[in-house]
Order: C-alpha cells, then structure tokens, then sequence
C-alpha cells in the first residue's frame, strides 16, 4: 500500500475531532488552562472599562482616592492577567508535548507491525517526515484552539464593556465585525491546502536525503555531486515557493482585517468625537469604549492566527490518519499456536506467490519439503524466485496460492513472534546497527550470558578481530557497520545467528560479496553453524553447496528439478550450463570441489 503525499480531504469537523480525541486524557490540565483563558479574558475587560474612571475621576475630577484606588486595581488586573496566561500556556504547551509523544508513539509502533510490503512501497524519507514533522504540527492543535477560545471569551468581554459605555456608538463599530469572518474562512482554507502540499514536499526532501545520504559512495564514485546539488537545489527550491505562498496567505490577512477594524474605528470617531463635542458624552465614556473597541479587533486578529495554526494542524493530520485509520494498511496478522522445537518438517505445497501490480508470478507451484537435519540447497539464475521463496518462511510475505506447513501446521498458524525466535537468517546484506558489537550479537535476546555470546563469536571466526579492536565488543561499529569489513560483517551476523541458537537456519547467500580470504573464513563459519541444524542455503557459487542433501533448481519461479549433486549433474541440463559456467576452464578447481564432495 503506497502513501498518498495529500491524502484526499477528510470533513474538518471529523478530522478536528479525531485529533482532540488525542487530548482526552488530560482533561484536569485542559480544563485549568481553560479556567486560565477566563481569567485572561475578563481581565482585559477590567482593563477597558477602568479607563473611564481613571479619565473621569482622576484627571477630570481630580478625586484623590480614585488617584490611590485605580492604578492599584489596574496593577492587580495586569499580575492576574499575566499569571492566568502563563498557567493557560504553560498547560496546553505541556499537554501538546504529551500528545506529541503519544501521537509519534502510536504512529511508530504501529509501522513497526507493517508487513514488509509497505516498506518496498514507501521510502523511508517520508515515513520518517510523517514521524518527526506532521506529528509536531499536530501538537499545536489544541493550543491553537483554547487561544481561539480566549479571544473569542475575550470579544465577549470587551462587547459587554463596549455596549454598556455606548450601545448605540458599539452597534455602529461592530457592523464591520462579519465582513472579518470571509478572509477568516478563506485564509483559513488556502492555509490548509497549503500546509498539506508543505508537508508532502517536506517529505520528499526527507526521502532524497535519506537517500543521497545513504548512497554517498556511488555519488562520489561518479563524480556526481554537482548534479545532485542541482536536484536538492530544485526540491528545495519547490518547498520555499510552497512556503512563499503560506507567507502571502499569512500576512495579506492582518492587513485585511486591520483595514476593515479602522473602518469601524474611523465611524466611532467621528460619531464619538461628535457626542463629546456636543455634550452627550464624557471624554471618559468615550476613550473607555474606545480602548475597549482598539482591544476588540485584536483578538478578532489572533483568531484569525489561531485558525490558521489549526488548519495546518489539521493538514498533517490528515497525513497521520493516513496511516493509523487507513483500512488497506493493515498489521502483520498473527496466528495463536506458539512455535515450539525442535523442527520436524518444512513443506511448500503447490505454492504461488504474486507481488502486487506484476502479472507474472514469482512463485510458481513450487512443491518440495525439508526433513530434520537435512541441509538442502536451491541454485538458479539471478530472478529465478530463490529469495522470494525463502521470505516466506519467516512471513516477510503470504503466499497467493498453496501453503507452507511447518511441523504440521501452516505457518500463518503460529504466531509471528515464535516462529521468527526460531529461524536463523544470514544473508548477503546483513543489517548491523549503529551500536556495539555486542549489542549487535546480542540483538533481541536480553541478559545473555557474556561466555555464551564470545563463544558465539568465536564458532563464527569473529572473536580474534573483535579482540584486536580498540574497545573489544564494546566497539561501536558505525551505521550498518560501516567500520568494520564486508567478511567482518558477516561473521558478526553469524555470530548472532549461532547465539539465537535457531533449528532452521535460512543462509540466502551469505557468501557472494565477498572476496576469496574472506569467503574461505566465513564459509567455515557457516559450517560451524550449520552443524547439527537443518539448513536452507541459497547460493550463486556451486562451490558452497555441492555437499548439500539435496539441491533444487530454480527458473522462472518454479522447481525445474531436486536431487543431490551426482544425479543433477547427469540429468539437468540447467544444472550442469550453471556448473560449467562456474567451472569453465578450470579443471584442477573443478576436480578439486569434485574431491571435497566425495569425501565422507
């Protein structure tokens, strides 16, 4: 299942609610901020309608008691105000964080469980990008919304002021109000439109990185650093054109609601200057319900900002549930029976697999089975289904048609974590971790016995140059163990593979990269390791198999033929073009491997 860059538009409403849903749990923090937001919005209230007092009866009257009364009163309001607001924010803040942890958590665990398909489908740049950057948007959400609240509380109070001073001058003032709420709405639906195509293009951007990152060595070895310079010049050059558009969104609407403000303000001017003029009215009433009315179109601008803080919340939302909602992305299923040894069978009974949008299979009817303590080898050409057929033990993919029973039941019956606890599996690319050795050895096994691991290490050949390194296995070994070799690797991955201690050892060749020294050391490794097991092992060099059980050819996605090496090599012609490929003008090393075969 591939991710869509802009998931189609959910209905805001459902969308808003299934982001709050997320900050449910912290109901006490919200409902204080929220106690907090009416502090803040009665207190700027307080402040408008003290300016008239203070007008009156300070500089008018001249009353010596308002004088020691109302700077105190103001003072008072301004310390309740200020404490109200940190409360209010520091609550929503803390809380956005914990939604944020909880919301990358979810999100995390719930790709881990993705079955392999959707990581050949996604890039892992935007899987990334939806973790770290839509799920920090998300957090803002909340906040957002309690500030629209505040200043929506904040108009109520400032109205009830400005209607008590003057109802009829308010009336004239606040008949502009609804030509603010269209730039509100239109800003607010650019904004979100925007932030979806923001955050796609943020994204591809994770996923280029990762990439060119990940692949510097080619860069460098064709010389193409320039050209990739040129590529991340366009990509980026994209994302700050996205970005320009949010900035001419976002700045052309206070300049918009600030003229329509002074279009309100401008008529109660003149009407209020008129009244004070004639008589009607005091400087006091008047410049009361003017500071209130000046307060009342700045929260008409911070709702505005609010709003547009949510919709870009609600823009990477989408994203997130397109993920965590999405019906057709569904987890790896798991069976109830727990896999327990030793290992009794292996059979592929008439099994077909198809990749999603390939008209040919990769599997085709392929039928065999694998006896306890039989080591069993499959050769073929490059594309002939040898890796796919062994990814479906482990259940990295289902087949299409037939099934594989192991110890008489299908392994969708057993559950995934039992079954791959015991399957060992050393291919040609091993993952390493950015950690130690013996971290790496030791991976998901906790509280192994030190002697067992280095034992580990030295069945697979690994503990002399372990030793030899500055750290021992304390020695962190870089990404993907990029600072040790490629034989090096290997035997480390061997060497986890022997701790597992596994009954079925899958080998998808484990040897091929490497040159002839390190071939030699590892292979004597993996004979370490397939001592006393039953093995599966893929393998391009013949060398490495003539001894096998029995060998299986593969083309095309079906068995041509299975049989030990002696009788293969008399009746399958694929078989013997593949030997002789090998061997081809070579006969001391043929008749040598033809010596090691024969010998007990």
């Amino acid at each position: 299942m591939k991710l869509q860059d802009q998931p189609e538009t959910s209905s805001s409403w459902q969308l808003a609610k299934r982001t709050f849903s997320y900050f449910a749990p912290y109901k006490v923090r919200i409902v204080l901020a929220m106690l907090a937001m009416i502090v803040v919005a009665a207190c700027s209230g307080a402040t408008a309608f003290l300016v008239k007092p203070a007008l009156d009866d300070i500089f008018i009257a001249k009353d010596k008691t308002a004088l020691a009364l109302i700077p105190a009163l103001i003072v008072g309001v301004f310390l309740l105000k200020g404490a109200a607001r940190f409360l209010q924010n520091y609550e929503m803040n803390v809380t956005g964080l914990k939604v944020l942890e909880k919301l990358r958590q979810q999100l995390y665990d719930k790709m881990l469980c993705l079955p392999v398909r959707f990581f050949d489908d996604n890039q892992v740049g935007n899987l990334m990008a939806r973790i770290l950057n839509d799920v920090t948007q998300v957090r803002s959400s909340l906040p957002a919304l309690v500030t629209l609240s505040r200043e929506v509380l904040t108009m109520v109070g400032l109205l009830i002021v400005v209607f008590y001073r003057d109802p009829f001058l308010a009336s004239i003032a606040i008949f502009v109000l609804p030509l603010a709420m269209y730039p509100f709405y239109f800003f607010g639906r650019k904004i979100r439109k925007l932030g979806r195509r923001n955050q796609a293009k943020i994204s591809n951007i994770s996923t280029f990185l990762q990439e060119i990152f990940s692949g510097v060595k080619v860069v460098k070895a064709f010389a193409m650093e320039r050209r990739e310079a040129k590529r991340f010049e366009a990509e980026n050059s994209r994302l700050v054109s996205i970005a320009t558009r949010q900035v001419v969104y976002n700045e052309m609407s206070s300049p918009i609601m600030e003229t329509i403000g002074a279009l309100g303000m401008g008529l109660v001017v003149w009407y209020g200057g008129k009244q004070v003029i004639e008589g009607a009215s005091t400087p006091g009433t008047f410049f009361s319900f003017m500071t209130a009315l000046i307060m009342l179109y700045d929260p008409v601008k911070k709702l505005n900002k609010a709003n547009l803080t949510i919709q870009k919340a609600l823009a990477a939302a989408e994203r997130i549930f397109d993920i965590l909602d999405n019906p057709q992305i569904c987890e790896e299923q798991s069976g109830r029976i727990e896999y327990a040894p030793p290992f009794q069978g292996l059979a592929f009974e008439n099994v077909t697999f198809h990749y999603p949008d390939s008209a040919t299979p990769a599997l085709e009817h392929v039928t065999f089975r694998i006896e306890p303590g039989e080591q069993i080898a499959i050769v073929g050409p490059s594309g002939g289904g040898k890796s796919t057929l062994i990814n479906l033990i482990p259940r990295f993919h289902d087949p299409t048609e037939g099934q594989i029973v192991l110890n008489g039941h299908p392994v969708q019956d057993y559950t995934l974590a039992s079954l791959r606890r015991n399957l060992g599996i050393v291919s040609q690319d091993n993952f390493l971790f950015n950690a130690s050795i013996r971290d790496n050895i030791a991976y998901g096994q906790e509280d192994i016995d030190p002697s067992k691991l280095e034992k580990a290490a030295q069945a697979a050949y690994a503990h002399d140059f372990i030793s030899n390194l500055p750290n021992g296995y304390e020695t962190i070994i870089g990404e993907r163990g990029v600072k040790l070799s490629g034989g090096q690797r290997q035997r480390i991955a061997i060497a986890r593979a022997l701790l597992k201690d596994p009954d079925l050892l899958i080998l998808d060749e484990a040897t091929s990269a490497l040159d002839t020294e390190s071939e030699r050391i590892v292979q004597q490794a993996l004979e370490n390791l397939m001592q006393h097991r039953t093995s599966l092992v893929i393998a391009h060099r013949l060398s490495t198999v003539l001894k096998a059980d029995r060998i299986i050819v593969m083309q095309d996605g079906k068995v041509i033929d299975q049989a030990p090496h002696s009788i293969l090599i008399q009746r399958c012609y694929l078989y013997q073009r593949l030997y002789n490929m090998q061997f081809k003008n070579n006969e001391r090393q043929k008749n040598e491997h033809l010596q090691t075969y024969q010998q007990p």
